[in-house]
Order: structure tokens, then sequence, then C-alpha cells
């Protein structure tokens, strides 16, 4: 859009690119030029409203309104109108079908029609055609008029295609089994009822062994009396049955004058003494093996009170795990 002029020298004051001081009255000249240029050329006009001549023209008029510009207002007018014209010549390049926006379908069985006699055109001012139906078509004129355009010979066709394609038949493959050999077969060992001996119960007849030995001992500390200083194990298991005493009532914990913990047996409380308000309390125990280890250098625990338990096993096909 720029142009240069040969004869024009670099720094005269006609070839400055920007002119802070160039006169009011021609900025507002050249920006009432331009607005004008882009009211015809703005994004709301129809392709199909302008031709391709009267853009040329708009940008040569807009080349013209450039000699002029020296300042960034009046530039970004130009850019407005340069962008606005592009859009509108992209639109009408898209819009272009190359000879085939005149081919009307109806207009053309409309004539192929009367070509082939099956109607007859009426007067200049009659704005249908008539359908004749008792006049045959001649598809024979037809075919003699487009013969003369293609050497191609005619041929039949079929509904269902050529006659030397032969339908293919669908095949079934059968896949062989994968057998295994019986000896890699592994089947879970089958249990029987015989098989797993059942023991009494492990738990019923601790406590109550507990209880005979708390009653022969009568009042004791609690740490005392359940820690085996040989078995950790054993001692948490001591504490477990132990618990079932106190959640009966039949064992007490209190706690004495120099803050050791005591147990001792005692009588369960009847219906009418819960009905008077008694209960009982539980508490969870928190023991691990650091307690375990500070309760017998504390308490100098070298005995454990309750006998030491032989190690429970189970007898399960045949094994026995323990």
């Amino acid at each position: 859009m720029v142009q240069f002029d040969p004869n024009v020298r670099m720094g005269s004051p006609s070839s400055l690119p920007y002119d802070p001081d160039q006169d009011a009255a021609e900025k507002r000249d050249i920006r009432k030029k331009y607005r004008a240029l882009e009211k015809r050329t703005g994004e709301q006009l129809r392709p199909q409203d302008i031709r391709a001549a009267e853009l040329v023209e708009q940008v040569e008029e807009a080349d013209e309104l450039f000699q002029k510009v020296k300042n960034p207002t009046e530039a970004t007018l130009d850019s407005t109108v340069l962008r606005n014209v592009s859009s509108i010549s992209a639109q009408k390049a898209r819009a272009m079908k190359l000879g085939s926006a005149a081919f009307d379908i109806d207009d053309f069985v409309s004539k192929l029609a009367i070509f082939m006699g099956g109607r007859h055109e009426l007067a200049d001012d009659a704005s249908e055609l008539d359908d004749i139906g008792d006049s045959v078509m001649d598809w024979e004129k037809v075919g003699r008029r487009a013969l003369a355009k293609s050497r191609r010979v005619p041929v039949m066709g079929f509904m269902l295609g050529p006659l030397s394609v032969e339908q293919k038949k669908r095949t079934t493959v059968k896949r062989a089994k994968l057998e295994k050999s019986k000896e890699e077969e592994r089947r879970p060992q089958e249990i029987k009822e015989e098989d797993i001996q059942r023991s009494e119960n492990e738990t019923t007849k601790n406590v109550i062994k507990i209880r005979e030995i708390l009653e022969e001992s009568g009042s004791v500390n609690l740490f005392r009396f359940v820690i085996n200083p040989n078995d950790f194990a054993q001692s948490v298991e001591n504490i477990f049955y132990l618990s079932f005493l106190i959640r009966d009532g039949l064992c007490a914990l209190e706690i004495d004058d120099n803050g050791e913990p005591i147990i001792f047996l005692c009588e369960a409380p009847s219906a009418q003494d819960r009905a008077d308000g008694v209960t009982c309390h539980q508490i969870v125990m928190e023991f691990d093996m650091a307690i375990w280890k500070r309760a017998i250098e504390v308490f100098e625990i070298t005995e454990s009170m309750i006998p030491q338990r032989p190690a429970a096993k189970t007898r399960l096909g045949g094994k026995w795990y323990g």
C-alpha cells in the first residue's frame, strides 16, 4: 500500500513517516475520507452486495490517502479499511463455484423432458410448464445425443453387481482346545471333618486357672500378677484372660495409697445391685514391650505368678501348626 517516489529526497518534510505537527485540518480531512471508506467496506456488508472491481477501486483510494498519513490514528484507520477489504475478498473467493453456480437441476430436468417430447413449452409470458401424461418420452433420443459425446460402450447393469463375482462362504474355524497334562494339575488339599482335632476351649480354661491363682494369692499388684519375665507374649495373654474376670465383675482393680494398681477377687453384682446403680467399668490398657521391660525392672519381677503355658498346637490335614 505504501508507494515510494524516487524524486523525493529522504529527509525532506514531505518524506517524513511521522509528523506530530501535521496540519489539523488536513488530518480531519484524511480521517473523514477513511471513515467513508470504512463504511463502504464494513464487516456487516454481504459479499454479494459489492463487486470485485469496486473492491479494487477502494484499495486504490486507500493508497492515495495513505500518502498523506503521518500519524498513528490515521494509520489505524487505513489498516481497518484493508482488513475489511481482505475479509470481503476472502468471502467472495469462498463463494465462487467455477461455473456450477449457473447450473439449476430443476431447470435441467424440465428442459430434458421437453427434449424427449414429454412436455410442451408454453408461451414466454407463462410461468409454468404443463405435463402431458399421454405422451411417451423418447429416451433413445437422449441416448443418441449422449453417445455422440462419449466412446464408452453401453453395458447392462445388475442390482446384485457383476455376475462373475461369487458370494463368499463363511468358513468356521475350529480352535483346538488347550489340553493340560493331568500330571501338571494341582488341587488344593481336601480337609475332612475328622482331620481337624478340636481342642477344648483354651480361653475358658485359662480364665478359670487365673481365677484360682488370684483366689490363693489374694490382693496383689497387677503387674506382678500378669507379667511373665521370660515371655512377653504370655504376659499379654494373661492380661487378656484377666480382662474377662473384670468384665464379669469377679475381679476388681483399685489404686492404693502408694499409687500401685491392685487387683483382688470380689463377688459379682447381683441383679438387685445393678438395679440400685452398681455398674462395672473397663479401661483400655496400653501394654507394649517397653512397658513390659520397665515393669520387670521397677517391681523386680523374677518369677511369674501364673505358670508358663506350653505353646498351643493345632493339627490340620495331617500337619501340626503352632
